[in-house]
């Protein structure tokens, strides 16, 4: 039995990668947006910005199932899993500073689409990186945070990605 669970995953890791992390991805972003919609949760703006880049993931390697040049989608999806890790790990960061330090930063004042709507794409990136009390919060855990969690899911698509690059 085991073996035929190891079998079916290898197979499925080694001709449908790109649709095993894009449809990763997309479940998810579903799986948050239906927690926040059922649980009454409030989305932070570097939350929101994560499940930007979830969705970017899921692009890149979705497009990058249809494309020939395997090497290249798997360093795009190594590319865009590094920045999550980024954007979670900026994240992790805030929620675990002081209170001093956490009332200090002004980053995340408001919504993310409404900060874009304001100052452009750009500057409600850079101002949602700052971050911001409402990015402090750790909210609803299961074993992690979903900052945590975010990252931990990136640091497994990068890794699965280097593991394919090695490989080919």
């Amino acid at each position: 039995m085991n073996s035929k669970i190891f079998k079916s995953f290898k197979n499925v890791f080694d001709n449908n990668f790109e649709l095993l992390i894009g449809f990763g991805s997309i479940f998810i972003i579903s799986l948050a947006i239906l927690l926040d919609k059922y649980l009454y949760l409030q989305a932070c703006p570097l939350c929101i910005l994560t499940r930007y880049v979830f969705a970017l993931v899921a692009i890149v390697s979705i497009v990058g199932f249809f494309i020939n040049k395997k090497k290249f989608s798997y360093v795009l999806i190594l590319i865009t899993s590094a920045i999550g890790a980024c954007v979670t790990g900026r994240q992790i960061y805030i929620q675990n500073m002081s209170i001093e330090d956490i009332a200090s930063l002004s980053g995340c004042s408001m919504p993310f689409h409404t900060q874009v709507e304001y100052f452009g794409a750009y500057e409600a990136i850079k101002r949602t990186l700052a971050g911001g009390p409402s990015c402090a919060e750790d909210g609803l855990r299961f074993i992690f945070n979903f900052a945590e969690w975010g990252f931990v899911f990136f640091l497994m698509f990068m890794f699965m990605c280097a593991i394919k690059l090695k490989n080919n």
